[in-house]
């Protein structure tokens, strides 16, 4: 673990540096020598730091623990003092890094400040990117670049503070002066790191962990790294890339690519992407470059990865990377594909895929000929898989109140922001006008295992509104009317029948469709957890893998043992 001292000793322990040890980290440098855990640095400072360790092309950034972040909670000012000093070290290590000044120079360094929390809150809290841009920097990103450039990222950077640090737009700002923003570039620094870690307590993210029930006090982590640039020129753009496809688990590279454009462009949902073979036609070394890591990340988290790249003037930067959000349907099949190829053992396979995941593939299902029969309203990317029907709503807080009147909703929307989170959890399904798979609606609905349909077009909201529809987030289609569903059970799917094999293996209570053994009559929590304490060892079950996985998350048996 490397803690920021000077420039000329940045790599000397804490130890040794003043005689005693901190209980906790403050401002970590990530040169892949910090190997802290998600809690400390929260996913995406752990997962720069194990691309700087295997000498992947990454950004150089340095991190401030989420410890911090919690006490900043508590006490903001005396937290920020305490830090500055070593926050002050780790940006003139940036600037060795970089051979750069920070907002200043003829080659001035700006940063992005994010949010590390150790469980993935996508899209909920605060970002600023660009940041350290002044007139005389914008001067000389125009000298060194382009005067369109170095304006578009002034503007960019303008925007995005009086969002998140201003307040402008949640305080209904608009119509009055706007509030300027600072020159100094250390004040726009302290002021980014200081509503980062504010937004922990934004309304969206503590909807967010309260619906996942997620612990409320770790606070985050705040990543602060140089930039790179995905809106300098032709030969550059942003993406986001799957090392496999999260949505119906095929063994196949999945993501977006966006020329000319940042990284804030292609999950916003408010810019049309393309898909990330362009990527391969237009710049084919930097495409085999990014498949390369994505295949060595994937092996050395043993796991699918969603990773943030830039390419700047052709060259790859990977910003961040993390364990991908998947659709039921994509869970399953890929804890079985990784488990074939060896990288996880049976007990993984089986604690990748949760009672839910189960649950959802064994829902009712739209038959084709019933879903041909229905008046086709709209078409768009299939974004997470499912069929549900209910009337759709343009306004969260309508479709707030009529799911409390306990209608059936659907969220449709021009494109979602982190803000409409009480409307994605109370609706049943999301349907967006614009945006892709790697879009906040797109994303966020994946976690939250809502079915989605985005990117319908213009106009499709309003063509929606108030209407009694059927979204089939495997077709990627919207269809009016309540339409007919049929079910299927756990054994009509092979991959289900695999890991119901495999669970039978493991599971503490092994659990048949039929059998002279007890019957129990749910697969409910406390029915299992009273099977496993009468000393039942097989079960006749109506949902036997759904009763199998529970039984091995009651008895403990759910931990990674790669």
């Amino acid at each position: 673990m490397t803690r920021v001292a000077r420039v000329d000793s940045a790599r000397t322990s804490t130890a040794s540096r003043s005689g005693r040890t901190r209980n906790s980290p403050g401002v970590l440098l990530l040169n892949g020598n910090a190997r802290c855990s998600p809690e400390v640095l929260g996913n995406k400072g752990c997962g720069i730091d194990l691309m700087r360790r295997q000498s992947l092309p990454v950004p150089s950034a340095f991190g401030i623990g989420a410890e911090v972040g919690a006490r900043y909670l508590a006490e903001p000012g005396p937290t920020m003092d305490a830090i500055w000093d070593d926050v002050l070290d780790g940006m003139r290590w940036l600037e060795v890094e970089t051979s750069s000044t920070f907002g200043r120079g003829a080659h001035p360094l700006l940063v992005s400040v994010r949010s590390g929390a150790a469980q993935s809150m996508p899209g909920m809290m605060d970002t600023l990117l660009n940041l350290g841009i002044n007139d005389a920097v914008e001067a000389a990103l125009a000298a060194t670049s382009s005067p369109e450039f170095a304006a578009d990222t002034h503007r960019r950077f303008t925007r995005m503070y009086r969002h998140v640090v201003a307040g402008e737009l949640a305080n209904g700002r608009h119509g009055t002066a706007p509030m300027p923003v600072p020159t100094d570039p250390y004040e726009q620094l302290r002021a980014g790191i200081e509503a980062v870690f504010a937004s922990w307590h934004s309304p969206r993210a503590v909807a967010y962990r309260a619906h996942h029930r997620l612990d409320e006090r770790s606070g985050t982590a705040v990543i602060v790294q140089a930039m790179v640039f995905g809106n300098r020129g032709t030969n550059s753009g942003a993406g986001v890339l799957c090392s496999r496809n999260p949505i119906t688990g095929s063994a196949e590279p999945f993501g977006e690519w966006l020329p000319g454009g940042q990284g804030d462009d292609v999950v916003s949902g408010l810019v049309n992407v393309q898909p990330i073979g362009a990527l391969r036609d237009t710049q084919p070394a930097a495409y085999a470059q990014l498949m390369a890591a994505a295949g060595r990340l994937e092996r050395l988290a043993a796991d699918i990865q969603e990773i943030e790249f830039t390419v700047e003037d052709g060259t790859l930067w990977l910003l961040q990377t993390r364990a991908a959000e998947r659709s039921a349907q994509a869970a399953v099949r890929l804890a079985l594909q990784l488990r074939r190829e060896g990288l996880i053992n049976d007990v993984e396979t089986l604690r990748r895929v949760n009672p839910a995941h189960v649950e959802a593939l064994t829902m009712p299902s739209l038959q084709p000929e019933t879903r041909l029969t229905a008046p086709l309203l709209a078409t768009g990317l299939a974004a997470c898989p499912g069929v549900v029907s209910g009337r759709a709503y343009t306004d969260v807080d309508e479709a707030l109140r009529a799911a409390e009147r306990g209608e059936e909703v659907i969220l449709v929307r021009g494109h979602t922001r982190p803000d409409d989170i009480l409307g994605m959890v109370a609706a049943r399904g999301v349907v967006t006008e614009v945006g892709g798979a790697s879009s906040h609606a797109a994303v966020v609905s994946r976690e939250l295992g809502r079915v989605a349909v985005v990117g319908c077009g213009n106009g499709a909201a309003a063509a929606l509104a108030g209407k009694q529809i059927t979204v089939d987030g495997t077709e990627g289609e919207v269809r009016a009317g309540t339409l007919k569903l049929s079910a299927w059970s756990e054994s009509d799917t092979p991959e289900l029948r695999e890991l119901a094999a495999i669970a039978r293996r493991v599971s503490p209570l092994r659990a048949h469709s039929a059998g002279e053994y007890p019957r129990l009559e749910s697969s409910s929590d406390t029915e299992v957890r009273n099977a496993l304490a009468a000393g039942h060892t097989d079960v006749v079950s109506g949902a036997p893998l759904v009763t199998m996985l529970t039984a091995m998350r009651a008895a403990g048996r759910d931990a990674p043992t790669r």
